[in-house]
């Protein structure tokens, strides 16, 4: 009974909801999150006059600008060590970036190109430009709506508080609790456990592919591993400090090695990329919806815009305003989907068609990296997505605290138990894919779309302002320096 209601959901949310056709007897299949989702990123690109092209500099100089004027300055400096257990703005980058940069940008990109064709990485790009925009919008209401956190330090928030703070100025009266938080806060923590078993089914399964490791080894080590990290207080943003910048850097340089080995077949991936995209070969062939949804379903589940995760980690920052907070998530958006998935497109697309041919999956990521570089390609792969993983696992424990402390109080048993929980997830998952599972998790990330993006329209308004007065803040600036 439960698993078809969970089968019923998941179809509602992630099925073609309606079909659009289309010229030479293909059509395009449009899921309720892509009706909700392309164009609250349209509106709001938009409404902050492409923000992710026109305030491109002010999202990079945002990752440090806090640190540069506390060195400056004393008193901002002691307000630091006061605020014990805050996060700089470079590292809410690194936790959302953990989570953004996993499976999606390896398994993810080599579904949507098996599945899509070249032309789905045109789309995916898109959908990033336009997810910039959305994720500025829910980062900086978190900033605005962010509370103390007085078991971890520092600051917590997310869509639950700000949902809840709304309906609190709606009906004139405080709550306890309110639905529609309440209900984004239990998505999210049944979305995240089972994340969990993905993960280690994904890790186990390339391990065992590539070095004949026995699954359990692979599950106990990964279990292990993470018990230590997670069940210490404030250990996992130190190690994602670590990990993240060292994986990304990684994959990102043997990429430009790779590009640059193959540097005169480039243009005509690109060639290849743009044609595709625009179903000039697939339109005769009645494939071009499957070009133009698989790049932006794909798009939509690597970067995450709009549903409501990111925001979690974006609120535990303490910066000079709630905008510098929105420009960095939104270039965590780019970092994911122009840069590290763009790198496993071309990964895969700089080696010769017929070689690939009728591959899909790991398999097609593994060939392609062999025949890029050799055996160690292979080796290469599977310990990436070993890191991207468990990078992945710990980055959406962190965006749970504030969950599970907005459900059950402040108090370390609720948090140790979710923990504990998803550790028994990570360490099914290792041993077999239970589908159902899968499924509950894409059922609690849609569900979580769906509240966040209701809750976005009415509150946007408010991100909107703060966009307003930063840049008149930083026109007066520009004048008074000027004179």
């Amino acid at each position: 009974m439960i698993t078809k209601l969970i089968e019923i959901v998941y179809s509602f949310l992630w099925g073609d909801l309606i079909q659009i056709p289309l010229p030479g007897g293909s059509s395009v299949g449009i899921s309720l999150l892509i009706i909700l989702l392309i164009p609250m990123g349209i509106y709001f690109t938009v409404r902050t006059r492409f923000l992710p092209i026109r305030l491109f500099p002010d999202m990079v100089r945002a990752l440090v600008g806090t640190k540069a004027k506390k060195d400056a300055d004393g008193k901002s400096e002691k307000k630091e060590k006061k605020e014990k257990g805050s996060l700089s703005t470079f590292q809410t980058l690194i936790v959302s970036t953990a989570t953004r940069v996993g499976m999606g940008n390896l398994v993810g990109v080599v579904a949507a190109i098996s599945a899509g064709g070249a032309g789905a990485v045109f789309w995916m790009w898109v959908t990033a430009l336009i997810g910039s925009s959305t994720a500025f919008i829910e980062a900086t209401l978190a900033q605005l709506y962010k509370e103390k956190d007085p078991l971890y330090g520092g600051y917590r928030g997310g869509p639950a508080y700000y949902m809840h703070r709304y309906m609190e100025r709606r009906q004139k009266k405080k709550k306890r609790y309110s639905l529609i938080a309440v209900l984004f806060a239990i998505s999210g923590l049944i979305c995240w456990c089972g994340i969990s078993q993905v993960i280690s089914n994904s890790v186990t399964s390339s391990l065992e592919n590539a070095f004949s490791v026995p699954p359990l080894y692979t599950t106990i080590v990964l279990v292990a591993l993470a018990a230590v990290i997670v069940l210490r207080k404030n250990a996992t943003v130190k190690v994602l400090d670590l990990l993240v910048p060292v994986m990304a850097v990684c994959y990102f340089v043997l990429t430009i090695v790779i590009i640059f080995r193959n540097i005169g077949s480039l243009p005509q991936v690109f060639e290849r990329i743009f044609q595709e995209a625009f179903g000039f070969r697939q339109i005769a062939a009645g494939g071009f919806g499957a070009v133009l949804m698989n790049g932006i379903k794909r798009g939509l589940f690597s970067n995450e815009a709009g549903s409501g995760s990111a925001p979690c980690a974006a609120a535990a920052a303490e910066c000079e305003n709630p905008v510098q907070a929105g420009l960095v998530q939104a270039l965590g958006v780019f970092i994911d989907t122009i840069v590290i998935c763009s790198c496993t497109a071309m990964i895969m697309l700089l080696v010769p068609e017929d070689l690939v041919a009728g591959l899909s999956g790991m398999e097609l990521l593994q060939t392609a990296m062999r025949y890029h570089l050799g055996e160690f390609g292979v080796i290469f792969i599977a310990a990436t997505l070993f890191m991207f993983s468990f990078s992945t696992f710990l980055g959406i424990l962190f965006y749970a605290r504030s969950n599970v402390a907005y459900l059950f109080g402040d108090n370390w048993l609720s948090q140790t138990a979710y923990k504990v929980m998803a550790l028994v997830m990570l360490f099914a998952g290792g041993l077999a894919a239970y589908t159902v599972v899968w499924d509950l998790g894409d059922v609690g990330i849609g569900l979580m779309t769906i509240f966040n993006t209701a809750i976005l329209y009415l509150l946007g308004g408010e991100a909107l302002k703060e966009l307003r007065e930063y840049e008149a803040g930083k026109a007066c600036k520009k004048k008074s320096l000027e004179e």
